[in-house]
């Protein structure tokens, strides 16, 4: 047992033991009801009304013994002797809920401000300093507000809306007025004369859905964005599902996001590669509280999906840590800049400020591929996760999270190529805090952040026995190399927020880190031949950026219509490194023990059964000297962002941004999106975008010379970087941006409170995509290699599509049930390869076609159905993929193994995977308030993808496909809430 084992299992051990004593301690509270169904009672009791802010009463217990057959007025007194409430008659039967110290403060403000106006006479302050308002409260649904509460500040005087919702209140002028609703959310405004106000609270699930993505509008809530977006609500998500990253979870939750499990592909077998609409992993910008996210240092190269792109790694990011998760399924880049031309997904982090929260998952697969019922398992999987709010600081919040992960290997059936086929092993410990601090009344200062260490294995392709890659002296029967990784993610972003003059300021700094470092196991330096070393540091590389950022927004009321403008500038540097390993993860030696360089003479070269023998580690090549770089850019930027309400039924928004890059230059993106209300309950909406992505420093700058498996050869290729000599060579130009045109088409409706649905058409064009190509010849470049690849702007390609998302729910008697019906129904197409005077297939051949345009199946569905009876709840889902269709190594073997025939060797070469749908049951029980377990299975009948031959690029019998090739998880999962 490996010492960072003993020390993960150490820290699962104390998390256990205090989430059991903390629960033995909340025993004793069993008696106790919340503060608000107590309320409940005294109201129907009594025949009167409470108000409150939304949330105020949050975790609130009381005793309800104490209560019976008391009058209102005795129960109010002992309501505010055993709580930190005042309830405050207005009369009408209306109470309205204060914390003691809030109503303090306002009194004391109230006094000292009439002690200040005396000083121009009562009359005054009470005649001329006064003015009438009028005007209705609402619900978002447009229903009238009944006894809802407007208060003023600094007075404390006020009234309640009548039957019509209406209201008619004198207030001073310059003063704010708070207006609430039990269940709603408050809003402080100030009232003006000779105008009726028309004023909306947020009410329920709204009060989740106020935007940051896609909207810099405060006022903007789900229903009328005019664009489409998905709202993800973690709590209520991971009742129904057993996935411990969030690349998956993501998965089974939004039919246009994709997220593929690799094996055999190097690095990305460390860092999940996911897409949004089957564009590229880099295409899709990640932000957290709306600010952006850094990318990986990884390059996702060899089998890989999202080949030749750098994503973010958001398994980097505890699931504890999150509140919900926002996706705009729009090309965004004249909003938020480069990487948005899929869309933008938004991490909202939790803010919990009086809560303890415990998870502990525990899983397994199931490994026998050809059992419905396990009779052997693997993957074992535990997580443990824990989250913790608390106030500080005079209204202010901290929340803390933390996550520990184990998942083991799986094995699955190999080829002839590779024994140890299956998910790698993953070790993770990550930690995450979100905290907001006010600074003044109209201010507040904001952090979060996060530390993730992750620790992985992944097996490489066998090498076999008599291979010029082994040492029979070593590995008598050969050997499966270990490629692991220490990989660092760790990320700060703080600023202040502040209101002047209504202007909402957001200032703010964000820095992100990646580190990805290689240890190559059991492996060796075959030059070396019995002296080689088994392990070796093959080096690593570094991302590094840090964002600067000052953003101005502001709504203006008009008399007949109403609009938002948003502005900004940002500042961007990126800071891209790789380090060399040590020498013999790199070098061949030669007969004398000497370094091979290019004066070397060929006599000199070790060689067996008369092939050369390759140098450096087998299963991954380290880094070398002539590998090393530290390369940076810089990137400024500034937008305009508007929306205009031309009534309560139109409005149209527009965004536009100029960016301008040190190394490449500028771009300059627009935006025009609208949404028209058809009826109250029905809305089309419509985008149209421009977008670009800029060239990553990775893309410009990385190079490697490595092993690549042709089929089960393996050959010696060099990619060189896309600014070196050897490119320009082959006639490859410097790398510019890819650019988009987006464009898109749909409708929200929500035709009761029990049923919503969005279906939204698409279609996004991107020019020069950036790839990388295949394998060209370089045996005449004498650099002792046989291939060499490099990055290019080498394709156009258009994505159509249509998203649905259908929504229903109904409230039964002790109970609810709920069906989701969700899909996606993409089709891209490659309509130019830009290969210039180079050979067409081995730039841009039909395997590499294929590789990309099946970067997301042609369609997927979700459909789910909920059931909640008192403390149960079922969820039963059905997941279908699409067929997709791959070309394997065949399509390079000699024409005459196929009848000289190009035909039957493209047929032979082609891998089709039939459509398969997997169904997954999750279970869950309520204790009592505190205690919740749940137990499930993920693919409950063992589905696999179809079976292929030993032609694959990830050497086992099956490729990385959406599905995955894990087969049944069967969990259970306990979570504590304190």
């Amino acid at each position: 047992m490996t010492q960072k084992s003993v020390y993960i299992k150490f820290l699962v051990l104390v998390f256990i033991i205090f989430a059991l004593q903390n629960t033995v301690s909340q025993e004793r509270k069993k008696q106790a009801i919340p503060l608000s169904a107590l309320l409940d009672k005294i109201s129907s009791s009594h025949k009167v009304f409470f108000t409150y802010k939304a949330n105020l009463l949050s975790n609130t217990f009381i005793q309800e013994e104490g209560f019976n057959n008391l009058s209102l007025k005795e129960s109010i007194s002992l309501l505010e002797k055993l709580t930190s409430f005042l309830f405050d008659d207005l009369g009408n039967s209306y109470y309205v809920i204060y914390p003691k110290k809030e109503l303090a403060d306002r009194k004391i403000n109230a006094r000292e401000k009439i002690v200040l106006a005396s000083n121009v006479g009562i009359d005054s302050l009470h005649k001329e300093n006064k003015i009438s308002v009028k005007g209705i409260v609402l619900s978002s649904d447009n229903t009238p507000l009944i006894g809802a509460t407007l208060q003023e500040i600094t007075t404390l005087t006020g009234t309640t809306t009548e039957i019509d919702g209406t209201f008619e209140l004198e207030v001073f002028k310059d003063n704010n007025v708070v207006i609430s609703f039990l269940g709603h959310n408050s809003k402080t405004i100030k009232l003006t004369p000779n105008i009726f106000h028309t004023i909306v609270l947020l009410s329920g699930q709204e009060l989740d859905e106020v935007q940051i993505v896609g909207s810099r509008n405060k006022n903007r809530v789900a229903n009328d964005t005019p664009v489409a977006i998905d709202f993800i609500d973690i709590e209520k998500q991971s009742s129904k599902s057993s996935q411990v990253e969030m690349n998956q979870f993501l998965q089974h939750a939004i039919p246009s996001f994709n997220a593929t499990k690799q094996s055999g592909a190097d690095g990305a077998d460390h860092i999940d590669p996911a897409t949004i609409r089957g564009l590229g992993p880099d295409q899709t910008l990640v932000l957290i509280n709306g600010k952006r996210r850094h990318q990986t240092s990884l390059i996702n190269l060899y089998g890989t999906r999202g080949r030749g792109n750098s994503g973010t790694d958001l398994n980097s990011i505890p699931i504890s840590a999150i509140k919900r998760i926002e996706l705009l399924r729009d090309g965004a880049s004249a909003q938020y800049g480069s990487d948005a031309i899929a869309g933008v997904l938004n991490i909202v982090l939790k803010d919990a400020d009086d809560a303890l929260n415990v998870t502990s998952t525990i899983g397994f697969n199931n490994a026998d591929v050809n059992a419905v019922f396990p009779n052997k398992v693997d993957g074992f999987t535990y997580k443990l996760g824990l989250n913790y709010g608390t106030k500080i600081y005079n209204g202010g919040f901290i929340n803390f999270s933390t996550e520990v992960l184990s998942t083991d290997h799986t094995y699955r059936p190999g080829t002839s190529a590779r024994e140890k086929f299956g998910q790698a092993a993953v070790k993770s410990v990550g930690i995450f805090i979100n905290a907001e601090i006010p600074i003044q009344e109209n201010s507040k200062f904001y952090l979060n952040g996060g530390f993730n260490y992750k620790n992985t294995e992944a097996f490489a392709f066998t090498r076999k026995p008599n291979s010029e890659r082994n040492v029979l002296s070593i590995y008598p029967k050969g050997f499966n190399p270990l490629i692991t990784s220490d990989i660092l993610d760790n990320s700060l972003s703080f600023g202040m927020l502040t209101n002047f003059k209504d202007w909402n300021i957001d200032l703010s700094n964000t820095f992100g880190r990646n580190n990805f470092k290689y240890l190559i196991k059991n492996t060796l330096n075959a030059t070396l031949e019995q002296n080689s070393p088994t392990e070796f540091d093959a080096g690593g590389h570094q991302l590094i950026q840090n964002t600067t950022s000052i953003d101005f927004s502001k709504y203006f009321f008009a008399k007949t219509y109403g609009f938002n403008i948003a502005l900004g500038l940002e500042y961007r540097v990126d800071k891209y490194k790789i380090v060399a390993g040590e020498e013999a993860s790199y070098a061949a030696y030669d007969i004398n023990g000497e370094l091979v360089n290019s004066q070397t003479p060929v006599d000199d070269f070790k060689r067996l059964n008369g092939h050369i023998i390759p140098g450096g580690s087998q299963g991954f090549p380290g880094y070398s000297p002539e590998n090393e770089l530290d390369k940076n850019r810089s990137n400024f930027s500034g937008y305009l962002d508007t929306e205009i309400d031309f009534s309560k039924k139109f409005m149209i928004g527009t965004a536009v941004r100029y960016e301008y890059y040190s190394d490449f230059g500028s771009t300059l993106n627009y935006k025009l999106a609208s949404r028209f209300k058809v009826t109250k309950k029905f809305n089309v909406r419509s985008s149209f975008s421009t977008g670009f992505r800029a060239p990553s420093l990775v893309q410009v700058y990385y190079n490697l010379t490595f092993t690549n498996f042709i089929g089960d050869m393996p050959t010696e290729s060099l990619l060189v970087a896309n600014n070196s000599a050897i490119a320009r060579r082959f006639n490859v130009d410097n790398l510019k941006e890819e650019r988009a045109k987006n464009f898109s088409l749909g409708f929200a409706t929500k035709l009761s409170p029990n049923f919503c649905a969005t279906i939204d058409g698409y279609y996004v064009s991107v020019n020069d995509r950036i790839i990388l190509s295949g394998n060209f010849d370089a045996s005449n470049l004498g650099l002792g290699i046989q291939n060499v690849q490099f990055f290019a702007n080498g394709v156009d390609t258009e994505t159509t599509g249509v998203d649905v998302v259908l929504n229903w729910n109904k409230k039964i008697e002790n109970g609810e049930v709920s069906i989701d019906l969700s899909g996606n129904i993409n089709h891209m197409s490659i309509t130019e390869i830009k290969n210039k005077q180079l050979d067409k297939e081995t730039f841009f051949g039909e395997r590499d076609r294929q590789f990309l345009l099946a970067s997301a199946p042609n369609s997927k569905f979700n459909l789910g159905v909920n059931y909640q009876y008192k403390k149960i709840k079922t969820s039963l889902s059905f997941t279908r993929f699409s067929s997709v269709e791959l070309i394997d190594w065949q399509i390079s073997e000699d024409l005459s193994n196929f009848n000289n025939s190009e035909t039957e060797r493209l047929a032979a070469a082609k891998d089709f995977y039939e459509s398969k749908i997997t169904t997954d049951l999750h279970l869950s029980y309520q204790f009592n308030s505190v205690i919740n377990l749940q137990l499930g299975v993920n693919n409950l009948f063992n589905i696999y993808p179809t079976k292929q031959n030993s032609f694959t690029d990830s050497g086992g019998l099956w490729d990385a496909t959406q599905m995955g090739t894990n087969g049944a998880f069967y969990y259970t999962k306990l979570n504590i809430k304190l």
